[in-house]
């Protein structure tokens, strides 16, 4: 099969967006990923791919523990592009956006956010272009549940935002 047909099978796989960030001592960086989601519930674990290229996945092998926001349908291109079109090595994401400290250390951004976890990576896998980092969850919250989380789809189709260089695929 041809990859071009395969690549238009696998945009019908829903997705939700999600921030995830990481810090050590030097810096904090953050990124959009589509690949969040939960691999157990005892002990509650989660599961993220990420780009073997970015910042995020540098600094993540290194401190082995994350924070991941669902993104809410609030979110605008602007603010999805803070942490999607630009690289933290000469631009630093969190200047102008609203986040605390999680108790692990990593940014919580507040803004356009239903909750987020926090998580100790325990399993890595690699993909080749991409890590899966498993992590159990050590703390987690919600911040607003009045608008619907920002999917894939609706990111494509009604924000009309692009897939950026380095995305797990790019329809």
């Amino acid at each position: 099969m041809e990859l071009n047909e395969i690549n238009k099978g696998l945009q019908y796989i829903t997705y939700g967006l999600y921030i995830l960030t990481v810090a050590d001592e030097k810096q904090k960086n953050g990124m959009i990923v589509n690949t969040v989601f939960q691999v157990t519930a005892t002990p509650p674990c989660v599961a993220i791919s990420v780009n073997k290229q970015s910042l995020t996945h540098e600094i993540l092998l290194r401190i082995r523990r994350f924070a991941a926001m669902p993104l809410d349908q609030t979110a605008t291109l602007p603010f999805i592009g803070i942490f999607g079109f630009r690289t933290g090595r000469n631009f630093d994401k969190f200047s102008k956006v609203a986040f605390t400290t999680g108790k692990l250390g990593c940014p919580i951004v507040n803004d356009h956010t239903l909750s987020f976890l926090e998580a100790e990576v325990s399993q890595t896998l690699d993909m080749g272009t991409h890590t899966i980092f498993v992590g159990e969850v050590k703390h987690a919250g919600v911040f607003q549940t009045n608008h619907p989380a920002l999917t894939y789809e609706y990111y494509h189709h009604v924000i009309k935002g692009k897939v950026p260089p380095g995305a797990t695929h790019q329809f």
